[in-house]
């Protein structure tokens, strides 16, 4: 017994004759008789009752139509989600929490609209933690704000992104046109956490300036590091996509670095990854949406 004998049967069953499903199936009718017949012997019982030229399914031929028309079902709708998986499938995508939060949401609404049927998953987290999902093959692509240290994943650039400096709203240095880091470290400095994509660029910036910087507040949140500023508790030098609001709110102020900060923003993916064409065209609209905003 085989899924063709299941969908000679399911054919049959439905147009009630041996010749139209024969022609629906674009089969001779000798081989939809015979492929009857074989499914008869093989379970022992009698499916259609011949009457006449005519043939009317047995209580038993009833009974295996339910199961039969589900297996028929469940192959179509795997073939077709198999041969069409850019479209039906899952991408599963990661991101660092700064593209998590401010860029990710978008993407995802954009690129959902293009392919509604797709399922796309989403984990947001540090990049190390990114990194280490798709090593695992957890994750399918990535977005973080550094690049992967691990040796089998690959990165493309897809966008740039700044750090900036904020002060209080009345702080002596916001008449300044432009600041250098080792002016801005001469006030208390509010720090993200060790670790962090941000931390680790303004702590190369400061060793390659030969600055040394005590931080008055470490924080794993953001928001908590510009409550603080706001409040005129310190100055702190942040990615601009975190503090964009702010600034544009005057909650806080920024002031131009006389030497920019800037870093790229990568998709990253392992080396061995089959990269399907739903995942390029996700690349690609990472691309154009990060042009956008340039």
């Amino acid at each position: 017994m085989t899924l063709r004998h299941i969908k000679i049967f399911a054919a049959v069953f439905h147009n009630n004759s041996i010749t139209k499903a024969a022609e629906e199936l674009h089969l001779a009718q000798p081989s939809v008789s015979l492929a009857v017949r074989e499914l008869e012997e093989y379970y022992g019982i009698r499916l259609f009752d011949r009457i006449g030229r005519h043939i009317a399914p047995t209580e038993c031929g009833k009974e295996f139509y339910k199961y039969a028309i589900h297996i028929v079902s469940l192959f179509d709708e795997m073939e077709k989600k198999m041969r069409n998986w850019d479209t039906f499938g899952t991408l599963r995508i990661g991101a660092s929490i700064t593209i998590g939060t401010h860029i990710l949401p978008i993407l995802i609404r954009g690129y959902q609209e293009q392919f509604p049927s797709l399922t796309l998953e989403a984990k947001v987290g540090k990049s190390a933690s990114i990194e280490d999902a798709l090593i695992r093959s957890d994750i399918d692509l990535g977005l973080i704000e550094t690049q992967p240290s691990h040796p089998d994943l690959r990165a493309e650039t897809f966008m740039q992104d700044s750090m900036c400096a904020i002060v209080p709203p009345d702080h002596p240095l916001v008449s300044a046109s432009s600041i250098s880091l080792a002016e801005l470290s001469r006030f208390p400095f509010l720090m993200r956490e060790k670790g962090s994509a941000g931390r680790e660029l303004l702590d190369a910036s400061f060793s390659l300036q030969q600055i040394s910087v005590h931080p008055r507040w470490e924080s794993t949140s953001t928001q908590a590091i510009v409550k603080a500023v706001a409040e005129g508790l310190g100055v702190a030098v942040l990615p601009y996509l975190l503090v964009k609001k702010d600034i544009e709110e005057e909650t806080v102020r920024q002031i131009p670095l006389n030497r920019p900060i800037r870093r790229n923003l990568n998709i990253i993916y392992h080396k061995s990854k089959f990269l399907t064409d739903n995942m390029k065209s996700f690349m690609e609209a990472c691309k154009k949406y990060g042009k956008s905003v340039e």
